[in-house]
């Protein structure tokens, strides 16, 4: 594959494509001991899952980072993740879920299930982050670059770069890719945080469960 492609390209089952190097490790320590975020926020304790029909976004960065905030049990906790950006993006069928373990009174664990975008309308995002640990989907990619240094994203109000508030989490030197557009089908993505500017989201609904009821 070559650092750059011009026109329509698809991945079939998509996976994480940021591989830190030694370079970008040691700038996640710097931003580590600076007290930078992936978020802009100190994640919880708790990753989540996102199951869609389809996800189209337009002007994808994606680029490494850290989540940083404290486990359930209130220890620091830093991870590593994927940041992937879009000025606008459309959801179809969006599925969200958290498992909460080991509630008192004999609860146990409870799921929190988030679902919207299950009618005619889709759930629309305007400047979309999404700090991702682990994505699997059907991806087609148009005039995409890969391997830009992240320093290089795009740093105007209408398209997206690096997440304003962490830029020093992230290696300028580092790994990233960008496209006019991405649009990825049947998506299963475990992550940490979700930020936009807008997230219309209709047809909501939003149930507890007993027990694990996960999106996927």
């Amino acid at each position: 594959m070559s650092s750059q492609v011009r026109g329509g390209t698809r991945w079939k089952r998509f996976a994480l494509v940021m591989v830190p190097s030694v370079a970008a490790t040691a700038a996640v320590g710097i931003g580590l001991a600076q007290g930078a975020l992936a978020a802009s926020f100190s994640v919880s304790g708790q990753e989540f899952k996102v199951r869609a029909s389809e996800l189209e976004g337009n002007d994808f960065v994606q680029y490494g980072s850290v989540a940083s905030g404290k486990t359930l049990k209130g220890e620091e906790m830093h991870a590593p993740v994927a940041v992937s950006g879009f000025s606008e993006a459309w959801i179809t069928n969006m599925c969200q879920s958290v498992v909460t373990p080991n509630l008192p009174f004999g609860l146990g664990n409870v799921t929190l299930q988030l679902t919207a975008g299950t009618g005619k309308e889709k759930v629309y995002a305007k400047g979309l982050y999404l700090d991702v640990s682990e994505l699997g989907a059907d991806a087609e990619f148009t005039n995409i670059d890969i391997g830009v240094a992240a320093d290089k994203l795009p740093k105007t109000d209408k398209k997206p770069g690096i997440q304003p508030g962490t830029e020093a989490a992230v290696n300028p030197n580092g790994f990233s890719q960008r496209a006019e557009k991405a649009v990825l089908k049947d998506v299963k993505q475990k992550a940490w945080a979700t930020t936009a500017g807008t997230f219309k989201l209709p047809n909501l609904s939003l149930k507890l469960h007993n027990g694990v009821k996960e999106c996927y």
